[in-house]
């Protein structure tokens, strides 16, 4: 299987179905978010939620692109990849795997409503600084200005689902007439048709949006996995050609060649040199060749880490000269440079078809189950007072929003704590901070800080633990 034997197969079967039990543990462990609402307004029943729920989490990640996850791909040092000893990639891998699940388990058992986000990728940031620590491994660096888009998006949204649906529910109030959806919902008694649909209709949004987040992430891990264990398949997307590249790598060159370095500042003139540099590197290694198979392994990671440093430098002349006035490039041309650039990045930026059927599916079956225990926290113990149907619906349309948003962004963020905040600005607008249980939000709030760090150092001492098992 992918040119592995049989012991490395097995060992890479085993990887992949552990990282699908993540996604499995994921579907269970967030989806009480987008449940909770419309099971505790008796909107739906709980086996009806869990199930709709499902499905449009399956649908969320056949359909929601794969920036999030190619995000989460590019946080490794791309010399972790490329460890020539596949015993070490089986040691990033497993220490990736087993902290995430460790982590989702443990605070699932409990029923604090933590994020799989954080959890995750506290475990790429722990194995990546655990690697920079490695004898030989000081100058290699974390893709630390991702490290840093991601760390303030996962700071910032649980910020933003507090503040927009305490705002919603104050507008609400002074626009909705109807009082009703301010009440605690009848016992056991379905809400009016028209409340219904928009709680079914926020619940629905929920689902698909953590969907096209969340299920990233384990396309992202899966990614991982497959480019340590068979380089030579996965590290280019061998659907396309290797001619075709060539022919994206020329087309860059000649615009490129139009530019005038003279305006560009001294930053983006090293980064010109070297995008020219990478582009002639990426010609010699594929002149002549028809198929990737003809290329070995550290070739296959060379022209990949080269259309990596082209696409990041490329970036920045970009908008160097955009924001230069005496820059004769036209924007027409910046426009066809861009788009070109976002073709030749394809070339790494991709997943089988198969990987997002593999995650959707156990997102999908992860919803169906082991529901119960976080929906509990969200709906009960988060506020003093039952939920009420603007409540909910205020949430999850905040959440929902939050969500998308982020993903056309390309960046991971928190289902569990922007419903989770959301919630809690919702009852804080309905009745005051004493309407919330301080004990909940303390609990979520322990668990918000120190997920990082509790997985960053637990995923870093399995990886040197592993790393020297097998050496």
């Amino acid at each position: 299987m992918f040119g592995l034997d049989t012991t490395y197969t097995i060992l890479l079967i085993i990887c992949l179905l552990s990282a699908a039990a993540f996604e499995f543990i994921n579907g269970f462990h967030d989806t009480a978010n987008a449940v909770a609402t419309v099971i505790y307004t008796h909107s739906l029943k709980p086996t009806t939620a869990v199930v709709w729920s499902g499905l449009w989490n399956f649908i969320g990640v056949n359909v929601g692109g794969i920036a999030v996850a190619m995000g989460i791909v590019n946080l490794l040092p791309m010399e972790m990849l490329i460890d020539q000893n596949l015993l070490h990639n089986i040691a990033m891998i497993a220490a990736l795997i087993a902290t995430a699940i460790i982590w989702n388990l443990a605070t699932w058992y409990i029923g604090i409503p933590c994020s799989s986000s954080h959890t995750l990728l506290g475990a790429i940031f722990g194995v990546g600084l655990a690697f920079m620590l490695l004898p030989g491994s000081h100058s290699v660096a974390l893709n630390w200005q991702k490290v840093i888009d991601v760390g303030f998006s996962l700071l910032i949204s649980p910020v933003f689902g507090f503040g927009f649906a305490m705002l919603l529910m104050f507008i609400l109030r002074k626009v909705v007439k109807n009082k009703v959806i301010f009440k605690e919902p009848p016992a056991k008694k379905a809400p009016p048709t028209w409340i219904r649909g928009i709680l079914i209709l926020t619940c629905t949004s929920v689902s698909y949006a953590h969907g096209s987040n969340d299920g990233q992430k384990g396309v992202g891990l899966i990614m991982l996995i497959l480019i340590g264990f068979a380089p030579t398949f996965f590290a280019l997307d061998r659907s396309k050609s290797p001619e075709k590249l060539l022919s994206e790598t020329k087309k860059i060159e000649w615009t490129f060649g139009k530019i005038d370095t003279n305006n560009l500042n001294t930053e983006n003139k090293q980064n010109y040199q070297r995008v020219v540099k990478d582009l002639k590197l990426i010609e010699t290694e594929l002149a002549g060749v028809t198929s990737y198979d003809k290329l070995d392994k550290s070739v296959n990671f060379k022209i990949r880490k080269a259309i990596l440093s082209v696409s990041k430098k490329s970036e920045s002349i970009v908008k160097n000269l955009g924001e230069t006035k005496a820059s004769k490039m036209k924007p027409a041309v910046l426009a066809v440079l861009t788009s070109n650039l976002k073709t030749f990045r394809s070339n790494t930026e991709y997943s089988p078809r198969w990987v997002i059927l593999l995650v959707s599916l156990s997102l999908g079956l992860g919803t169906m189950i082991g529901w119960k225990r976080i929906v509990v926290t969200i709906g009960e113990k988060i506020g003093k007072t039952h939920l009420t149907y603007a409540q909910g619906a205020s949430a999850e349309l905040v959440a929902a929003s939050t969500i998308t948003v982020s993903t056309m962004l390309g960046l991971p963020v928190s289902t569990t704590h922007v419903l989770s905040s959301g919630i809690a600005g919702s009852m804080v607008a309905g009745g005051g901070r004493q309407n919330l249980r301080m004990g909940t939000i303390k609990n979520i709030l322990i668990a918000w800080l120190i997920t990082l760090p509790v997985t960053v150092v637990l995923s870093g001492l399995l990886f040197f633990i592993l790393r020297m098992l097998f050496n």
